[in-house]
């Protein structure tokens, strides 16, 4: 007898060895979430778990053939794009989601932990605000990634704001604007962060979660995995952000360190014995 199937969610990104970042962090998020992930790689890393030294780009051709293939097979319930590696692979994912605009599309494209960030090649960053960024149902940013983006369209030494240059994006098409890191609203805010969501109608939604000590990385990563498995279990974007925000602070919470680097999201820590649990005899 055939079961249902768990909601698929097709990605894109780099593959990363150490699993902290990209597709291979996708797939934990979206399977403890009850989601199967389809994964497409842009980029393959050489890293570890202190650094990225550097990352290769997989052929366009070759990416957009296998995303095609698995999307004329089976039926998706959400999209997240990635970290892409050059503007040939944005035109071509651009034109692939664009026969699934009915899809919620998660687009979270700059990785941190990258030597530049993402971020160098201002041809990248013009790709993202052009023909990604307008479909996308959430846009994650964190304040320096939406500020670099931002020098697309300001003035030379004009200072904008971030109410301004989130308006920049959602009038280009983009629902939602997630900026991530900004101050909290408690009164400890030198211990709180805050993740911000805008809308279209200028209605903003603000989350504070308590500071943790320690260096992460795939942080970003996993909360923008986690918005993806909860859209496509058919959260709307507020209630999916705050599902998504504990998830990742619980994992962040039990990361783990797996070599001499930063620390690792534990993106199965709800499957951890519970303190004061007994095992059955």
């Amino acid at each position: 007898m055939q079961n249902q199937p768990s909601p698929l969610i097709l990605t894109f990104g780099v593959s990363d060895p150490v699993g902290a970042l990209g597709i291979q962090a996708d797939i934990a998020t979206f399977a403890a979430h009850g989601c199967h992930a389809l994964s497409i790689t842009t980029a393959l890393l050489v890293s570890d778990s202190a650094r990225v030294e550097e990352w290769h780009e997989v052929d366009t051709g070759v990416m957009a053939d296998q995303a095609r293939q698995v999307l004329e097979d089976m039926p998706i319930a959400a999209v997240k794009i990635g970290a892409i590696a050059s503007i040939e692979q944005a035109a071509a994912i651009a034109e692939i989601v664009s026969d699934y605009a009915e899809v919620p599309l998660i687009v979270d494209p700059f990785l941190s932990a990258l030597p530049d960030s993402g971020m160098s090649d201002e041809d990248i960053v013009a790709s993202i605000r052009q023909i990604l960024a307008p479909q996308a149902t959430i846009l994650q940013l964190s304040q320096s990634e939406l500020g670099r983006m931002a020098e697309l369209w300001r003035e030379a030494g004009v200072e904008g704001s971030l109410e301004t240059d989130v308006a920049e994006l959602t009038a280009r098409g983009c629902q939602y604007v997630l900026v991530t890191g900004t101050s909290g609203s408690g009164q400890k805010s030198g211990h709180t962060r805050a993740n911000t969501l805008f809308d279209r109608e200028d209605g903003v939604t603000t989350i504070d979660w308590q500071h943790l000590p320690g260096h992460f990385v795939g942080a970003g990563t996993t909360l923008s995995g986690a918005l993806a498995a909860c859209m496509a279990q058919g959260m709307d974007a507020i209630a999916a952000l705050r599902a998504a925000q504990d998830y990742t602070y619980g994992a962040l919470l039990h990361a783990q360190r797996f070599g001499m680097g930063k620390l690792v999201p534990n993106r199965f820590y709800r499957l951890l014995p519970q303190a004061g649990s007994t095992k059955a005899s």
